[in-house]
C-alpha cells in the first residue's frame, strides 16, 4: 500500500507543471535611490514576480543612459529609465519602448543652502546632479532656464547617486542639488531649503518610466506581460498597504526616519501613476524639448516610444477595477 502512495505521488508530481520550472528568468534593473521605483521594489519584497511566473533579479545599474547600454547589449532585459534618455536613444536607432509610466512629472526638489532665498541666488554657484543626461540633470536645467540663468551662470556636478548630492550639501561642497524622495525629506529635515518643487511646479514630463527594447518584448512577449503586471500590482500594494510600503522603504531604501518614511510615502502614493500609463502629453513634451536641437525629434511621435499595449490588456480585463486604490 505504501509503495502504491508513492508511486501515486510521483505520478502525481510528473503530471503537474512544476512551479520552478514554471519560472522564466528575468533581469530587470533598478537605477536610483528613490519612491519612484516603489512598484518593483514591492512586486519583488511580496514575491508578485514568482507570483506571475517570474523569478527575477534585481539589478543596481545607477542611471539610465547605463542601463539603457546594457539593454542593448543583452545584459539586462527591464530597466527603469527618464523619457528623454530613451527618446534620445531611440533617435540614435536604439528601438527602445517605454511600456509602464511611473511618474509623469518631475518629482525632484531642488534644496539649497538655507541663504539662498531663489534660484536666482544660484548664480556663480554650485549644482549637484547625479549624471550628466540624468533626469536630475534634466530638472536642474528646466528650473534654471526658467529662472533665466545660462549654463554659463552656475557649474553643475555630477555626483552619480542621489543620496551623494545630500552628503554634498551637508559637506558644503555645493550649493545646490536636484533630489528626490526620500533624499529631499532628509533635506528638508536637516533645515536645507526647498527652492522648486518640480512635482507640484514643474511640467508633465515622462520622468522614470520602465522600459525595454523591441527586440526583446517581441521575443518575450509573455516575460513582459508578467513583468508589468507585476510591476502594476506593486504599484497597487504601494498605495493600499501602507505599512508593506514603509517596510520596503527601510529595507530598500535605508530610511530608518519614521517621519521621513511617511514624507517619502506621502509624495509618491501622490504621484505613483496607476494606471501606470506613460502620457502622450508628457512623451510630447520630451520632443518638444529635443526638437530644439535634433529635428529628427520634431517628426517623431509618442508613440514611436511607448508600447503600452500591456497596461491596456490589465485595464481591458478588469484589473484596475478589482485593484482599485481608495
Amino acid at each position: 500500500m505504501q509503495l502504491y502512495a508513492k508511486v501515486c505521488f510521483l505520478l502525481l508530481l510528473v503530471s503537474l507543471p512544476s512551479l520552478a520550472l514554471a519560472q522564466s528568468k528575468v533581469r530587470i534593473n533598478w537605477t536610483a535611490v528613490t519612491g519612484a521605483q516603489s512598484g518593483m521594489f514591492m512586486a519583488k519584497q511580496e514575491g508578485l514576480f514568482k507570483k506571475n511566473g517570474l523569478d527575477v533579479e534585481l539589478l543596481h545599474i545607477p542611471s539610465s543612459s547605463r542601463a539603457i547600454q546594457a539593454i542593448l547589449a543583452g545584459e539586462i532585459a527591464i530597466s527603469f529609465m527618464d523619457g528623454s534618455n530613451a527618446a534620445q536613444a531611440n533617435l540614435k536607432g536604439a528601438n527602445l519602448a517605454l511600456i509602464a509610466g511611473a511618474t509623469n512629472r518631475m518629482v525632484f526638489s531642488l534644496m539649497a543652502k538655507p541663504e539662498i532665498k531663489s534660484v536666482s541666488d544660484l548664480r556663480g554657484k554650485k549644482i549637484g546632479i547625479t549624471r550628466i543626461g540624468s533626469s536630475t540633470h534634466t530638472s536642474a536645467l528646466y528650473v534654471l532656464s526658467q529662472a533665466g540663468l545660462k549654463p554659463s551662470d552656475y557649474q553643475i556636478l555630477p555626483l552619480v547617486e542621489v543620496p551623494n548630492i545630500f552628503t554634498a550639501l551637508a559637506a558644503g561642497q555645493i550649493d545646490s542639488g536636484v533630489v528626490s524622495p526620500p533624499t529631499n525629506s532628509r533635506a528638508r529635515k536637516a533645515g536645507f531649503k526647498e527652492l522648486v518643487n518640480l512635482a507640484k511646479e514643474g511640467p508633465e514630463y515622462v520622468s522614470v518610466a520602465v522600459g525595454t527594447s523591441r527586440t526583446y518584448m517581441n521575443a518575450n512577449e509573455d516575460t513582459v506581460r508578467r513583468a508589468v503586471r507585476s510591476y502594476a500590482e506593486g504599484v497597487y500594494l504601494f498605495k493600499s498597504n501602507k505599512a508593506a510600503a514603509l517596510r520596503m522603504m527601510e529595507n530598500q531604501l535605508r530610511v530608518k526616519d519614521i517621519d521621513i518614511q511617511e514624507d517619502t510615502y506621502n509624495q509618491f502614493r501622490q504621484y505613483l501613476e496607476y494606471p501606470p500609463y506613460v502620457t502622450r502629453k508628457a512623451m510630447e513634451a520630451i520632443l518638444a524639448e529635443l526638437g530644439d536641437k535634433d529635428p529628427a525629434a520634431k517628426a517623431a511621435k509618442p508613440d514611436d516610444f511607448i508600447d503600452l499595449r500591456f497596461v491596456a490588456e490589465l485595464e481591458k480585463e478588469g484589473f484596475f477595477r478589482k485593484f482599485a486604490v481608495k
